[in-house]
């Protein structure tokens, strides 16, 4: 008797333990009547699927995955034979909501989830000006280019080189600014890779310990020193 008390105590444990690692993903889409959606992440540079559920007459699914820690997580929508739209989002230990449109599935998608997620949207509101700003100096080179106008070439090359810096930079005191937050290394990874190396080092070395020791931390220290090595 006392061996079954035992063993129910340990399944208890056990069962706690798994639903602290949990990440369950609820959500709507507006206007889907039949699509496979993927619940997916990156594992050694490889893109693998987490769960998946077929939609046939409803536009709500449920989804689940164990996580051990905050990352970018992807969602993805089937709607026939090609995956051809993802919905991005730092994803955490609980409960996130994602609710979108099939129209524009990544575009109008709204997500409650992750504090590192609220981190993520603060982030692009903001770097959403500078690649505004990109696209519109870029179609400028091209315009000069195609009228061979060399002074407006430069001109504009200028602009776009001085914009590029401000985005760093941005990028650099918005991470050194959550340096508690997984965040931080992720953009250094993805956002500023190409950046002088002391920039990246600017932000790792802030990075509060837990941060260090996280997935993005790890990544983010690995690339610097290959960055250093490469110039020894």
């Amino acid at each position: 008797m006392k061996k079954i008390i035992v063993l129910l105590i340990l399944v208890s444990v056990f069962s706690c333990r798994n639903d602290a690692n949990k990440l369950t993903i609820k959500g709507t889409i507006k206007g889907l009547q039949k699509g496979t959606v993927y619940l997916k992440k990156v594992k050694d540079t490889i893109l693998v699927t987490l769960d998946s559920v077929s939609l046939n007459g409803t536009s709500t699914f449920t989804m689940t995955s164990n996580i051990e820690e905050s990352e970018m997580y992807y969602l993805y929508l089937n709607k026939n034979t090609k995956e051809d739209d993802r919905i991005s989002f730092f994803a955490d230990k609980g409960l996130t909501e994602i609710n979108t449109t099939l129209k524009n599935f990544a575009f109008d998608a709204k997500i409650k989830g992750s504090k590192q997620q609220k981190t993520m949207e603060e982030y692009l509101t903001m770097i959403g000006k500078f690649n505004n700003q990109n696209l519109d100096l870029t179609k400028a080179i091209y315009e000069a280019a195609r009228d061979n106008d060399t002074i407006k070439i430069n001109h504009t090359e200028i602009a776009l080189n001085s914009m590029t810096k401000r985005k760093y930079l941005y990028t650099t005191n918005f991470a050194v600014n959550n340096k508690d937050s997984e965040v931080a290394p992720y953009l250094a990874l993805t956002e500023i890779y190409d950046a002088n190396v002391s920039l990246l080092d600017t932000i790792y070395n802030t990075l509060t310990p837990k941060v260090k020791a996280s997935k993005y931390g790890k990544s983010l220290n690995e690339y610097i020193l290959e960055i250093k090595d490469k110039k020894e």
